[in-house]
């Protein structure tokens, strides 16, 4: 599916040039290793603009993670005129894109390795964690839809959505993290198998089958 990149042309406005300067260089050194110097070397303006308008490289983090997760609320697909299922089954298949992008990769690699500071860090927790409950909000809400739309069984939406949002959590994780790799294909078919067995119904089912 296509994915546009979190930054597009250059901008002349100082935060933003910032924000994209800490995403390139938290890319090429990762958080650890993260710097105002490092930040530096990527800004096209001087050094001293940075100081300016961030005390350190973590409040720099936090606009840019803010900026990340509205750029790939804009990218996910949203509910349309089709049925509840049909909208389900676009969002899965953004989420769970078995071939991304290198734009798309790099971009869940630096979500991944954020996510990763939230135990340390109350601010990043709070973002991810608001992050993850407008998306079990959204999955919820097509649960729904569908059951009134007669194409789900009465289930209970919220555990369907819970369910689903750690599912892509995981692959997302063991993307980013695993030197093997995600078979997408393989989790991709459980996942469609658990829709077909526990929220379906069976005439639907059925058809889906076929």
């Amino acid at each position: 599916m296509v994915f546009d990149p979190p930054f597009g042309t250059d901008t002349d406005e100082t935060r933003p040039a910032i924000v994209r300067a800490t995403y390139e260089a938290l890319i090429e050194h990762g958080y650890e290793n993260l710097t105002i110097q490092r930040i530096g070397d990527e800004f096209p303006k001087s050094k001293s603009l940075i100081y300016q308008h961030y005390d350190g490289k973590d409040e720099v983090l936090v606009d840019l993670l803010e900026f990340l997760l509205d750029h790939f609320e804009t990218q996910m697909p949203h509910p349309s005129t089709r049925d509840a299922h049909d909208c389900l089954e676009n969002v899965l298949d953004f989420v769970l894109e078995p071939d991304p992008d290198a734009d798309r990769a790099e971009l869940t690699n630096v979500m991944v390795e954020l996510r990763g500071q939230a135990p340390h860090n109350e601010t990043f927790e709070e973002y991810f964690t608001a992050n993850d409950r407008q998306f079990r909000r959204d999955l919820a809400d097509i649960v729904d839809r569908g059951i009134e739309e007669g194409v789900y069984r009465p289930v209970d939406a919220e555990a369907v959505a819970e369910f689903l949002l750690t599912t892509m959590n995981g692959q997302t994780m063991r993307r980013a993290t695993a030197d093997e790799g995600v078979d997408a294909a393989a989790i991709r078919a459980e996942l469609d198998a658990y829709l077909r067995s526990r929220l379906l119904r069976e005439d639907r089912a059925n058809g889906e089958k076929e």
